[in-house]
């Protein structure tokens, strides 16, 4: 029996764990970076242990310590989440040799999984259906196009989409490098890139005692830099002999390993119906809440069962309903998806809906770590009311702090093609970003303009209307790159605002201003940090796609003239670490416009940083490895 369990984790999946725990009546043991210290997951578990640092790499990538935490604190197994150490076969054996519980598979179906060349070699011998491998040095061009692939980790770190013959050797270099400093194994492979191809999955459930779980599918195939955004369960659109394909196959995957624990077989479906096997993930995956959903049950505890020795019933429950989870990020999806930093001051979803989160209001979103916020997953009988229901649910959530994908996760759930699955592929943001992230220059300035009103409210020393006229008033805020400039005039007749004939002002106050708009009450929330200032409404009726949320930026009405930088400047555009220059680059060359200079690495993702015009490189002042803020000179290129 489990009583006591570390976590070698944090963030969502350390607090998901921890709850089954408490429900379960095991005491749980955090571990914790010193960026970490003050985090949910950390004050939510019975007890904690500092691992010294920042930077994952010297606190929960060290197996070590990880393993000395769980002793120290009289823990009797680990877990180890996703992500990290999850499927370190290496450190699956340091946990078992210590004499603790490992809640997971064999460290030898890890090892036999961890590099996707030998998983292939093994899937082939189990009659699993695979892409032919492509030799790069004998590519033609009828091959192309071609995907790049680290042998080793995941999350779309170490992936190249090859399009020309020229560029596979400059790619193979890139994806090489990328992967050895993302997972220390540089070793990758040239496969057939499917176009239109789906990415559907399979989870499985294995005990000690002969018994294999294949529990429905899940489709995955709305990612941005081949990393999942939402995932859902039944895949949907599949026909009856190939669930069936995709069931007998994950089945055969795990028996051929002797595989024990939770699992997902990972598979890329053609247009045409067939399917071929990816990889296969050795531990919980991050969206395995939609098949909790839709089996109604909880995977982390059947973890724990199984670690614990007990059999699984001989028949998995049947599935009910749908599922849709949907990945909250701290990113900018306008702006090549830019990891965002800053304070959360606030995230609350409406009822009805599954929050599964790693922060918690007034936490800070920093640069070590993934930029997800939280995961949200909604239920219902069919798969167009769990759509509408998510669709819903994060329209009306209250989200204030950095930038995030909220608004584009809208878009894609109440898109045509997202809507009507039969054309659901992994191209999906590669073909409708630009209309998905497109600036709503219409629907900002009535925004804006409770914002004014609700300012002025909190400056008038009796608050409500004044007894005269006022005079007029004039406010300027910054949204994105727009600047919208109010001016209005407050009077024992109302409102009169200059650009917003037939608006009628209702109530108002410090936080909280109802207009009439075109007939319609409409109620604004107003809620300011500093000089930020978040806009609140509910949805327009009938599934409109404008924003029901909006972020300004208070403008101070004499700007200040030193605030300038240098024509051509590159500012860092998040704090990160620059991993690495363009071979060859030097102060002084000549650019070509969109040529890559530098790359940045913030939040598990590399960024690159491009020539934003052709001339001049005169200013270089950074190098590998360099710790860099917000707003620091990477470079100047003078036209």
């Amino acid at each position: 029996m489990i009583r006591s369990l570390l976590v070698a984790n944090r963030g969502e999946i350390a607090r998901r764990v921890f709850r089954t725990c408490r429900e379960l009546g095991i005491s749980t043991v955090a571990v914790h970076s010193d960026a970490d210290a003050g985090a949910p997951h950390v004050r939510e578990a019975d007890t904690a242990v500092r691992l010294p640092g920042d930077a994952p790499a010297d606190t929960y990538l060290r197996a070590d310590l990880l393993v000395r935490a769980a002793l120290a604190a009289g823990a009797d197994a680990v877990h180890p989440g996703y992500g990290f150490l999850s499927e370190n076969a290496g450190f699956a054996t340091a946990v078992t040799d210590a004499g603790l519980t490992w809640i997971g598979p064999p460290p030898a179906a890890i090892e036999a999984m961890a590099s996707k060349t030998r998983a292939k070699e093994l899937m082939d011998r189990a009659g699993v259906p695979l892409l032919a491998p492509v030799d790069p040095g004998q590519v033609t061009a009828a091959e192309l196009p071609l995907l790049v692939k680290a042998a080793a980790g995941g999350g779309g770190r170490g992936m190249r989409i090859v399009t020309a013959p020229e560029a596979l050797e400059g790619e193979l270099k890139a994806a090489a490098a990328e992967a050895a400093a993302a997972f220390g194994d540089g070793e990758v492979f040239v496969e057939p890139y499917v176009v239109g191809g789906r990415h559907v999955e399979v989870q499985i459930l294995a005990d000690g005692h002969g018994t294999v779980w294949t529990l429905g599918t899940r489709d995955c195939s709305l990612q941005r830099r081949h990393q999942k955004v939402i995932e859902e369960a039944p895949a949907p659109g599949l026909s009856v002999e190939l669930r069936s394909t995709l069931h007998q196959a994950a089945e055969r995957a795990a028996r051929a390993i002797d595989y024990r624990g939770a699992g997902t077989v990972e598979f890329l479906v053609d247009r045409t119906g067939r399917a071929y096997f990816l990889e296969m993930n050795t531990r919980l995956q991050v969206e395995h809440p939609v098949t909790e959903a839709v089996h109604r049950l909880d995977l982390v505890a059947l973890q724990l069962s199984i670690a614990e020795g007990r059999p699984l019933d001989a028949v998995p429950p049947p599935p009910h309903g749908h599922a849709v989870e949907a990945r909250l990020y701290a990113e900018d999806p306008a702006a090549g998806w830019q990891p965002q930093t800053g304070t959360l001051h606030r995230l609350a979803l409406p009822d009805g809906v599954r929050l599964d989160s790693g922060v918690t209001d007034g936490d800070t979103i920093g640069v070590h770590y993934d930029p997800m916020l939280a995961k949200v997953i909604a239920w219902a009988p069919t798969r167009d009311e769990a759509v509408r229901k998510l669709a819903g649910a994060l329209e009306r959530a209250r989200i204030h702090g950095p930038v995030t994908n909220r608004d584009l996760l809208v878009r894609s759930l109440r898109h045509p093609e997202f809507t009507a699955p039969a054309a659901l592929d992994t191209g999906f943001y590669d073909r409708h970003l630009a209309e998905l992230t497109r600036s709503d220059a219409d629907g900002a300035p009535v925004f804006a303009l409770a914002a004014a009103l609700a300012d002025a409210h909190g400056r008038s020393r009796f608050g409500g209307f004044r007894n005269v006229p006022s005079g007029p008033q004039t406010k300027t805020y910054a949204c994105g790159d727009t600047e919208h400039t109010i001016r209005y005039r407050l009077g024992r007749e109302g409102l009169h605002a200059d650009d917003f004939p037939g608006i009628r002002l209702l109530a108002h106050g410090p936080d909280e201003v109802v207009l009439e708009v075109d007939g319609l009450r409409r109620p604004f929330t107003v809620t300011r940090h500093g000089d930020r200032v978040h806009v609140d409404s509910p949805p327009l009726p009938g599934g409109a796609t404008a924003p029901s949320a909006y972020t300004f930026t208070a403008l101070p009405r004499f700007p200040d003239p030193t605030a300038r930088t240098e024509p051509g400047s590159l500012l860092a555009p998040m704090p990160g670490t620059v991993v690495r220059i363009a071979p060859g680059l030097t102060e002084g060359d000549r650019v070509e416009a969109g040529r890559p200079l530098l790359w940045l690495e913030a939040m598990k993702m590399e960024h690159k940083i491009t020539a934003p015009t052709a001339g001049t490189l005169t200013t270089l002042p950074v190098e590998p490895g360099q710790q860099v803020e917000v707003g620091t000179l990477l470079a100047v290129v003078t036209d």
